[in-house]
């Protein structure tokens, strides 16, 4: 698929979910964001691939979203413009996909005061196999890393992908399950910080989302504290 095809069936999607989301329900869970704000503290979303969909309807408007520079990542910008977020082009997998680049993009606008959202598992997974991004943003920022999850009661899954991603249906209830803001510890590294992150995402979607969480991609370390 080239990028102006991608571009025109994003901006059809975009469009119909933009619709869709008018007729959602909205609830927050465990949601300690205004308690951040009126502290002087950011906050950077860190989130599967599978729920940005719904994530991008949750999310305040302004959200700053990391997207790939992938032809999917062409169908993603449509919607996240539908939705009032600001696209930074790049990937938390790697520099060779410009992630560094749009990783200090972001840095920078976090910085600045903006909320930032991150697919943590993308652009190619594995399901729930956390990537340095969100460590970064909390290691690089005054802002708290808030792991979370975003449910549709009703959803079509797209089981033929990597990431098993979400759609909403219309006029349906969505929940979003936060955990409790994270920050690094004192030298803690970005991979013992990636790590927490993963975990707390796993703990998520474990309780709140079982028949999916099963999909997860476990690393070995993680596995075998699990079975401690």
């Amino acid at each position: 698929m080239n990028k102006k095809i991608a571009w025109l069936l994003g901006s059809a999607i975009g469009l119909l979910f933009t619709i869709t989301r008018f007729t959602l329900r909205f609830h927050y869970h465990n949601d300690q964001r205004d308690e951040l704000t009126s502290q002087g503290v950011g906050h950077v979303y860190a989130s599967l691939h599978a729920h940005q969909i719904a994530g991008s309807m949750a999310a305040e408007r302004g959200t700053v979203a990391m997207v790939s520079r992938s032809t999917d990542g062409e169908i993603v910008v449509p919607l996240l413009r539908f939705c009032g977020h600001e696209p930074v082009r790049g990937s938390s997998g790697g520099a060779r996909k410009g992630g560094m680049t749009a990783l200090n993009q972001m840095i920078r606008l976090v910085s600045n005061g903006r909320v930032a959202t991150l697919a943590i598992d993308g652009p190619n997974g594995p399901r729930g196999r956390v990537h340095g991004g969100a460590a970064m943003l909390g290691l690089k920022t005054t802002a708290a890393v808030l792991p979370s999850i975003v449910i549709p009661r009703h959803r079509f899954i797209l089981k033929s992908t990597w990431d098993r991603l979400q759609f909403p249906m219309p006029f349906t209830r969505v929940d979003a399950y936060f955990g409790d803001p994270m920050r690094p510890l004192a030298g803690e590294t970005v991979e013992a910080f990636t790590l927490r992150i993963e975990r707390e995402l796993h703990r998520l979607e474990h309780k709140y989302d079982p028949s999916e969480a099963k999909f997860l991609a476990v690393r070995e370390e993680l596995a075998q504290q699990r079975a401690a």
